[in-house]
Order: structure tokens, then sequence, then C-alpha cells
């Protein structure tokens, strides 16, 4: 009997899925398929409504997805996916090689910054961190410690722009070179203190802080301001104030 177009998609989902990156909805599929991922098999149980927010939201990926959705009973899809995305689609795509993502950190002489979070606890705070790095054309995000940054709950929440820059896991001594500022709350201003473009901005856990392993390699201990009383900022948001000072003094996304 002649396998049908859903059975082919189940069976290659089921084949691909130990080893694929989940992009669970509309603009993990989109980010993924703009930066070049290579993307399939992909499902829906409402192929005109995605295609309708393709053409409104990302008309430059529509034909892509076009030509990879294939559309499911939503009971099908959900047990492909169980959590499931509003937007009804979800598909899968090649993770990065290690190796070209290490030759993407390492190439030097190096135009922008590369984030480093020591030892991360919480997977939507990865994802929120790629994607600002993303957003401002970071050479790329690495992270220490035993979480993936690339679960997929982190590319959930980076919504699938882990495929628009470098991203892995490395071990504490093996940083990209270049300039390393830890932040961290009794260092120096940030305001006083320039980044350079090739520099390395290392951010702690949301609990501990930085260790002091990559403290004590720091060329430099710099802080955030903050009002006095309050505890913290958010991991995201410390990347991204630190990230617009890079940006504000001639750095940045082009």
């Amino acid at each position: 009997m002649t396998e049908d177009a859903t059975g082919i998609a189940v069976r290659q989902w089921g084949e691909l899925a130990p080893s694929a990156v989940l992009l669970d909805g509309f603009h993990a599929l989109k980010h993924a398929l703009r930066f070049g991922a290579e993307v399939g098999p992909v499902v829906t149980s409402d192929r005109d409504g995605v295609l309708a927010l393709a053409e409104r939201l990302a008309p430059d990926v529509s034909p892509a997805l076009a030509a990879l959705m294939v559309e499911v009973d939503r009971a099908v899809l959900r047990s492909l996916v169980p959590r499931g995305h509003t937007t009804e689609v979800a598909g899968l795509a090649v993770r990065p090689a290690r190796g070209a993502n290490l030759a993407a950190l390492a190439a030097r002489p190096r135009r922008a910054p590369v984030v480093v979070l020591d030892n991360p606890r919480n997977l939507g705070n990865v994802g929120a961190v790629v994607r600002l790095a993303a957003g401002f054309g970071v050479t790329g995000v690495v992270t220490t410690g035993d979480l993936d940054p690339w679960h997929q709950n982190a590319v959930r929440a980076g919504a699938g722009l882990h495929f628009a820059t470098a991203v892995e896991r490395v071990r504490s001594e093996d940083l990209p070179e270049g300039p390393v500022f830890a932040l961290d709350a009794d260092g120096d201003d940030i305001r006083s203190v320039p980044f350079p473009d090739d520099s390395v901005l290392v951010f702690g856990s949301e609990r501990h802080g930085v260790s002091e392993e990559l403290r004590g390699r720091a060329d430099r201990v710099v802080s955030l301001p903050m009002r006095s009383g309050v505890s913290s900022y958010n991991l995201a948001t410390s990347v991204g104030m630190a990230l617009f000072h890079w940006g504000g003094l001639g750095g940045g996304a082009a």
C-alpha cells in the first residue's frame, strides 16, 4: 500500500526527532528558514491559516513554508508536539554542526561581542538572550555548565533565532579569545567603560552570579546602574542593557 503524505511526514518525524531541533510555532519556523536552517518535515493542522499568517508577517519565507508543510489532523499534530503552539504548526531542523559554531566564535578579527552565560539555570532566559543577541548581531552566545542551550524550551523562547547566531556550550576554560568583561554588582559603572567590538561579555547565573573562575579571568568587572534596594535585573534584561551600551558606542546591528 502506498504511504500517504501524512504517513511519510509522521515517519520522518519519528526518525529525525531524537537529533533534530524542534521548531514549535510559526515564528520559530520563520526565523529558522530566514537564517538558512535545513528544515523538514513541517506539519500543521491549519495549512491555510499558517500560509495566511506567512503572507502577512513573513512573505519572504512563504514559498519555502508552502513547499514544506503537510496538513495533518490536530490529534496527529498533538501526538508529535504535545504542548503545541497556538499557530498550529511545527517543524524539525538540523542542528548546526558544533565545529562550525566554534569556528565562527573563534574567527578573528571579530566585529561584535560574544555573550557568555556562566552556568545559567533557566532555559527561557537562555532563549531570551539568544533572541537579543540575534537582534544586535553579536558573534554568538556561549553557555557554560550543564544546560543545553539548544534545548527545545530555549529554542522556543528564542523564537528560532538560534540559527541567526552561533550558539554553543563550552567549558569555562575554552571561551573565545578577546577582552573579558564580567558583569557584577560591585564592578565599575558600565557607563564609564567602553566595550571593544571583540569583547567577551560574561553574565552570571540567575542565583549565584559570575563564578570566581571567570571573574578571576576578567580584564574588567563592570556593573549596571541600579536603584538602591533592587536586588537584581533579569538575566536577559542585563544582557540587553550591556549590548545597548556596546551598540550605543558604535557597534550593533546594521
